[in-house]
């Protein structure tokens, strides 16, 4: 059962890093931009952020679908929502108003309390997937019986 409920979670969680990666590919001016608005970062780590991330999300989206390195994906997953969550929750705290370019640039969400709930969500499922890993249908499987 708990196979199931991780191979459930692990599509969801690895379709929304396919589509907010997915999204963003081509538009890193704008990811740029909304990276930025958080006021968090130095100037010279935001274009090479908006640049990596989005492929990293796609790729990490690819792994959780397929059930491959599912444990590192999942783990990865869920420090990137923890990170986004405190950012937002910083932004929000300091009054910041910004889009935070989660699923490229026709999101117009901002900064706000419930995109916090979000991405701490995100964050729970990614830590459940990693602790119950790989589940069901997951390459991983099919490796494991291939080195015994």
């Amino acid at each position: 059962m708990i196979d199931r409920v991780v191979f459930v979670l692990r599509l969801g969680l690895g379709g929304v890093f396919l589509a907010a990666g997915g999204l963003k590919v081509g538009h890193a001016d704008v990811f740029a931009s909304e990276i930025a608005g958080f006021q968090l970062l130095p100037h010279a780590l935001i274009a090479p952020l908006a640049l990596l991330l989005p492929f990293l999300e796609l790729l990490i989206g690819v792994y959780l679908v397929i059930g491959l390195f599912t444990r590192f994906a999942a783990w990865f997953a869920a420090l990137e929502m923890a990170v986004f969550a405190a950012a937002i929750a910083s932004a929000v705290l300091r009054g910041i108003s910004t889009s935070c370019g989660c699923f490229g640039p026709s999101d117009h969400a901002t900064t706000s309390w419930p995109e916090v709930g979000r991405d701490v969500g995100f964050t729970v499922v990614g830590v459940l997937i990693a602790l119950w890993a790989p589940g069901a249908l997951a390459l991983d499987r099919r490796m494991e019986t291939h080195h015994e």
